[in-house]
């Protein structure tokens, strides 16, 4: 069970890596007026990478408040580029 523990463990880190990787993507977008590249960033951090991180949060059963806190900094993206969150 340690291995799969520490498996998972890594899968979170390289998750979290893997969103930062794309926030930083969604600001040189801003920065640059490529508004379609920053939604297509916005749209998989939502969808595809916050749910892998909450599922494998779920099954260590720890506390960790990462998933708040990116969904909170995709909020403030969401309105600096004003679209819906339905997309």
């Amino acid at each position: 069970m340690a291995k799969r523990v520490k498996r998972i463990k890594k899968g979170i880190d390289s998750l979290k890596e893997e969103i930062e990787k794309h926030f930083k993507k969604i600001d040189e977008d801003i920065a640059i007026g490529n508004l379609d590249r920053g939604r297509y960033h916005i749209k998989e951090i939502d969808k595809n990478l916050i749910k892998a991180l909450e599922l494998k949060i779920l099954i260590l059963g720890i506390e960790d408040n990462s998933v708040n806190i990116y969904k909170e900094r995709l909020e403030k993206l969401n309105k600096k580029i004003g679209i819906n969150k339905n997309i």
